[in-house]
């Protein structure tokens, strides 16, 4: 599902920027500061809804303006994004569109546009929050169990209302309409994941053979003890959730463990080691979607160099290049050749482009 054609406006930098893209290895040049990330993450937006540098989407309005928007057209569907800055002190609001439908979930956004990431803050896989690990998974849980949306959007909308009577000092007897939705649409979540880990986990190992040098071990912790039911979890923790106002089990607090020896793999690994271990768990999400799934995605990589050596460097190119992927390459060199003869060439320059 590569991406044919992008037109961002009033996104950080970026005035009003249009490109045309090749379904095969696109490359942007410039300086620091002219806007290449910023083209990235219109890109990103398309199919995530959010960005992958901030939590803010208001932040993504470049400033005096009211409002940003993306649109791009990939070869199967057409992708609109509309972010309006919030007025007072409410919140900015976020609409897609899909084929000229507003989409009800992020979900329908990953499927029409799958869309990956490799960026030089991408160790935060590694020493960051279990969010991002839990998103991270669940990418590629939407393409492979295509009920997995639907469960997750529910649970969602539950754990909302549920956390919403907490605070409002619901006592316990009266959460149980809400425990029942989070075990119909948590159970089924979290056996999704679970088999998807399983599916994905040989291939990372490899991933990491070849990047490393060595693997960590890496447990999947479901958020709640599996041993005992979902409902058995909720039921035991609610007088705990009662007193903190917010619902401590189940699929939302779930997370990758990630460990060398008897400690945290971020309090062993170097920074670059880091990086490595996150960049292994995307190759391998892609390699399964590629070669297992036989969905092309489009990957985005900025400032491919940053922090590797030449030999980790070559081992990352070849293992990309491996890939049935659109690639979409930021850099500094105009006349990059890192990943072969670019198909397209793009040159960046105070928040404009010009194919070059």
């Amino acid at each position: 599902m590569a991406l044919v054609d992008l037109l961002a406006e009033d996104l950080r930098c970026l005035e009003r920027v249009e490109l045309m893209l090749d379904p095969g290895l696109n490359l942007i040049s410039g300086p620091n500061g002219s806007g290449k990330t910023s083209v990235l993450e219109a890109m990103f937006l398309l199919g995530r809804g959010r960005s992958f540098r901030t939590r803010s989407s208001e932040r993504l309005i470049r400033h005096g303006k009211d409002r940003l928007i993306v649109f791009g057209r990939t070869d199967r569907h057409a992708i609109g994004i509309e972010v309006q800055r919030g007025v007072a002190h409410s919140a900015a609001v976020s609409r897609a569109k899909v084929d000229g439908s507003f989409v009800q979930t992020l979900a329908e956004l990953t499927q029409a546009f799958p869309v990956q990431i490799i960026d030089p803050e991408i160790q935060r896989l590694v020493d960051g929050g279990a969010t991002g690990r839990r998103r991270w998974l669940d990418w590629s849980v939407f393409h492979v169990e295509h009920r997995f949306g639907d469960h997750w959007a529910r649970y969602a909308r539950a754990l909302k209302q549920r956390n919403a009577a907490l605070r409002a000092g619901t006592q316990a007897g009266s959460l149980e309409s809400w425990d029942r939705e989070l075990v119909a649409a948590g159970e089924p979540m979290a056996e999704a994941r679970v088999a998807h880990y399983a599916q994905l986990e040989p291939g990372w190992v490899a991933a990491q053979e070849a990047l490393l040098g060595f693997s960590v071990e890496a447990t999947w912790l479901s958020g709640w003890d599996r041993e005992r039911s979902l409902a058995d979890a909720l039921a035991a923790a609610t007088g705990h959730d009662v007193s903190r106002g917010t619902t401590s089990v189940g699929p939302h607090r779930a997370d990758l463990r990630l460990r060398v020896g008897n400690r945290a793999a971020r309090e062993v690994l170097s920074r670059g080691q880091q990086k490595l271990l996150a960049l292994s768990m995307v190759l391998a999400q892609l390699e399964l979607l590629c070669t297992t799934l036989q969905i092309r995605p489009t990957l985005l990589i900025d400032d491919p160099a940053a922090e590797l050596d030449n030999f980790r460097l070559g081992v990352l190119i070849e293992r990309i290049r491996a890939l049935d992927t659109q690639l979409i390459v930021t850099t500094l060199a105009p006349d990059s050749s890192v990943f072969g003869r670019p198909d397209r060439r793009y040159q960046m320059g105070q928040g404009r482009v010009q194919t070059v």
